[in-house]
């Protein structure tokens, strides 16, 4: 996949692969229509950070979740 272009299906692709890296409790919360192409970037970086570590501490896992939401669409 293609990660350099911005669309809705690489989108909806970074935050399931996010989600399912991190064992979301709550991955509801987490859709992929909250996420506005504006934001892509740094949602790529989150991504890109995610799929590189093998483990998270809880407190990774906070802060990673806390830094989805800022890019959450208003």
């Amino acid at each position: 996949m293609d990660l350099s272009t911005v669309s809705r299906e690489n989108i909806e692709h970074m935050v399931e692969a996010i989600k399912e890296k991190l064992r979301m409790v709550n991955a509801g919360a987490v859709r992929a229509e909250n996420f506005n192409t504006d934001m892509y970037e740094e949602l790529r970086d989150i991504y890109e950070h995610v799929m590189k570590r093998e483990t998270f501490s809880i407190s990774e896992m906070q802060a990673i979740t806390e830094e989805l939401g800022t890019l959450i669409k208003k």
